[in-house]
């Protein structure tokens, strides 16, 4: 799953009111078709390259891996940024450096610890970051539940009216939004690991289970958002948004949060490798692709650059990523 949705809700809500849960819907249906093209490929263009494509065809190949596996990187410096941000303002804390300097150890670990245990080792790593993550969500979507429909019952629930605008800006905002949702190409490049089978398996799974937990959310979210977003709104908003479900909610969403940029990041760094490793024809390894993620990963963000979630002046909000997010690989 990918790891912006507890970010995007926010962002939804604010741009497109109470209809966030159909655009939620819109965006996972997109992102779902670009998976089948994904599929596709892994079905039948991987067959045709390992079968020997023209040079030209192989040549382009190759170029497009080495650039997509350095966007990879810059994803994963991202992914982590949100990480430490989330994990400092459990403690109260906003400070730009303190963030960046976290999530530079926090880089340095996840190559070092690829480099040390391999594929499995990161595996492992996600796969235990995906169970707390979805333990969590289940917490936070049964607290929201249990909330609306108590109020439900006792005549109180209240959804604010937000104008929905539908001019040249909100297009572009739910189009930027597609790359929080859509991020499932990585078992494409994990070939060396998993059959064609698995991996398209595995990925139609990952898919259908985030969808109904994307709408599902935004549907029981929607209620809590009673003010649009500040001025100086960060990508922690939704601690305040769910602020009405009491003193649990927040360690909740921050470990849904925190959870979910750790498993991302891993999934990417996954994914870098293994791109790296198939341009190269195996020249790079996958453990020599986890030594490259600390020397090739940008910096985070530093204050001095607006944050991609922060709105703008006029409380509208433009959402700029580099790289698209990539969801967990759930095996079946």
């Amino acid at each position: 799953m990918a790891p912006g949705f507890l970010v995007t809700g926010p962002i939804l809500v604010h741009t497109v009111g109470n209809w966030a849960w159909l655009a939620m819907a819109a965006l996972c249906l997109a992102a779902y078709v670009f998976g089948a093209a994904v599929r596709w490929n892994i079905a039948h263009v991987e067959p045709t390259l390992a079968a020997g494509a023209p040079p030209v065809v192989a040549a382009v190949e190759r170029l497009s891996h080495l650039a997509l596996s350095f966007a990879y990187f810059i994803s994963v410096a991202y992914y982590l940024n949100l990480f430490a941000a989330f994990v400092l303002r459990s403690f109260g804390i906003a400070d730009q450096q303190a963030i960046r300097a976290i999530s530079s150890m926090v880089i340095l670990a996840v190559g070092g610890f690829g480099t040390l245990r391999g594929l499995r080792g990161l595996e492992f790593l996600e796969e235990l970051a995906v169970g707390i993550k979805l333990s969590a969500i289940g917490g936070l979507v049964a607290a929201m539940a249990f909330s609306n429909v108590a109020q439900i019952f006792a005549g109180t629930l209240e959804l604010r009216s937000f104008p929905a605008g539908s001019g040249l800006h909100e297009i572009q905002v739910l189009l930027g939004l597609v790359i929080l949702v859509q991020g499932f190409e990585t078992p494409r490049f994990l070939g060396s690991g998993y059959d064609a089978a698995m991996r398209i398996r595995t990925m139609k799974y990952a898919q259908w289970s985030s969808t109904a937990i994307y709408v599902v959310f935004m549907l029981l979210m929607t209620p809590f958002f009673h003010r649009r977003l500040p001025a100086e709104g960060r990508e922690t908003a939704i601690i305040d948004v769910l602020a009405p479900l009491g003193g649990v909610a927040a360690p909740a969403v921050i470990l849904a949060a925190i959870c979910p940029q750790l498993s991302a990041a891993v999934a990417d760094t996954n994914g870098a490798s293994g791109l790296l490793n198939d341009a190269t024809s195996d020249r790079i390894s996958l453990q020599m692709g986890y030594v490259l993620l600390p020397l090739s990963s940008p910096g985070p963000p530093t204050s001095s650059r607006p944050s991609p979630m922060r709105p703008r002046p006029s409380s509208s909000i433009t959402v700029c990523r580099a790289r698209s997010p990539h969801s967990s690989h759930i095996a079946p």
